[in-house]
């Protein structure tokens, strides 16, 4: 793609990252390279690909042309200068955090994350010295207070999994350069709605199995660098002092505003090998040329199942930040651009077995533990995705015992509310 013209959000979907054909074979869909090595031009050209002089292909550990298309769609879609595909969003999260953390070093996160970063912020990176400590989302008091001299950077979800909180990203950035430091927001809920880059974050990650996928199929992470941060302030000195693996070069120098994503891809990736599949990178560039198609229709669906069963006998509260009540809509209308996400949470009368009933009955939507698929999707998160939790970190989480999540996905709405009215007379007598 030319850079003559700003391209739309619907073209970049379809078009970013990629030759209007494959210079090679003349193939209009990016062909699926699946190789784990290429070979070289020259000794002189290996030289300067191995000390990252040039750019170029070396082995698939490090990069791909066909990840390589993805990650500069993603990249386009989130308006930042590179990004860096992984193979599942936990990678993905982890790569983020270990690019500018060392043992002893803490960074600030809003507590309502999903049951797997949070279980990995709490339990994982304590035993490598990391420390994570938890402010409620919305007290930007609580995120200065918890910032100190070690704190390398404030970490949200733009749509909190499964509380459905939404950050006032503006000012949480905002605190966060005040003291030096990087917003890193995970975008996964609500990607096309929201650029957090666009808002002040410096670092957006996406775990790419969800929406960016949108088919429950392939398994990815992406990291976007906003290419605005600056690493030189003096706290950051993995970015600014020589890098001994690749005879003394500085990041900073060499990269300028894309040292940090290059440093993830040629220091952390390449040695610990979270590379994405290149046939995953394929499956995800397919649907990414609807993204914004089926992300529209998972929100309008989500907004009217909310409303249905607010008003539903055997549903005691829901919880979506579409409907007007509820205490995230503010921060919804200023951030999401008239979409609310694809997750709607509900209590169901009665508690667990109620629940339970509830998910065996429904015949339509299926029983599973993702999220953004094109298929509905239920499950009772305090038994499942964050069962590992106490019942104390459950309740701050907002996991009670009669929750259900719901992920909308973009079948016929009328046909989706008939199922969840049944399976709810169901459950409920």
């Amino acid at each position: 793609m030319t850079n003559k013209r700003k391209y739309g959000e619907r073209t970049l979907e379809v078009h970013a990252g990629e030759e209007r054909a494959d210079p090679v074979t003349g193939a209009r869909a990016t062909p699926i390279y699946y190789t784990s090595s290429y070979a070289f031009e020259s000794a002189e050209k290996a030289k300067k690909l191995y000390a990252l002089e040039e750019e170029g292909h070396i082995y698939t550990r490090i990069s791909n042309p066909t990840t390589e298309v993805l990650e500069k769609r993603v990249a386009a879609i989130e308006n930042g200068v590179g990004a860096l595909a992984q193979s599942t969003g936990m990678s993905a999260i982890l790569l983020a955090i270990l690019n500018i953390t060392n043992a002893g070093d803490e960074i600030v996160a809003s507590n309502n994350l999903y049951g797997g970063t949070y279980t990995l912020f709490k339990n994982t990176m304590v035993n490598w010295g990391i420390k994570v400590n938890f402010v409620d989302t919305h007290d930007l008091d609580a995120y200065r207070e918890a910032i100190n001299d070690k704190t390398k950077a404030i970490y949200c979800e733009s749509v909190g999994n499964p509380q459905l909180d939404i950050p006032d990203f503006e000012a949480i950035a905002e605190i966060a350069h005040e003291n030096g430091i990087p917003l890193i927001v995970d975008n996964t809920s609500a990607i096309t709605m929201v650029r957090p880059i666009d808002y002040g974050a410096d670092i957006v990650v996406h775990s790419a199995t969800k929406f960016l996928s949108g088919t429950g199929t392939s398994m990815g992470g992406i990291i976007v660098d906003g290419g605005n941060f600056d690493w030189t302030n003096g706290k950051f000195p993995q970015f600014t002092e020589p890098d001994e693996s690749y005879h003394g070069l500085i990041y900073s120098e060499a990269f300028g505003n894309k040292a940090y994503i290059m440093k993830a891809r040629a220091h952390l990736m390449k040695d610990l090998g979270t590379v994405m599949s290149p046939m995953n990178a394929f499956m995800i560039l397919q649907s990414t040329e609807s993204l914004s198609l089926r992300v529209n229709q998972h929100c309008e669906n989500a907004l009217e199942i909310a409303k249905f069963l607010k008003n539903h006998e055997a549903v005691s509260w829901v919880n979506y930040p579409g409907l007007e009540d509820n205490e995230n809509h503010e921060m919804a209308e200023k951030y999401l651009n008239g979409n609310y996400g694809c997750i709607v949470g509900f209590g169901i009368k009665g508690g667990i077995e109620e629940g339970k009933k509830f998910i065996e009955s429904v015949e339509l939507l299926s029983h599973v533990a993702n999220i953004a698929d094109a298929k509905t999707l239920v499950i009772h998160p305090a038994t499942t995705t964050h069962s590992n939790m106490s019942s104390e970190e459950q309740l701050e989480s907002g996991i009670t015992p009669d929750f259900i999540r719901m992920s909308v996905g973009i079948e016929n709405v009328e046909d989706l509310i008939a199922d969840i009215d049944q399976a709810l007379k169901k459950a409920v007598n």
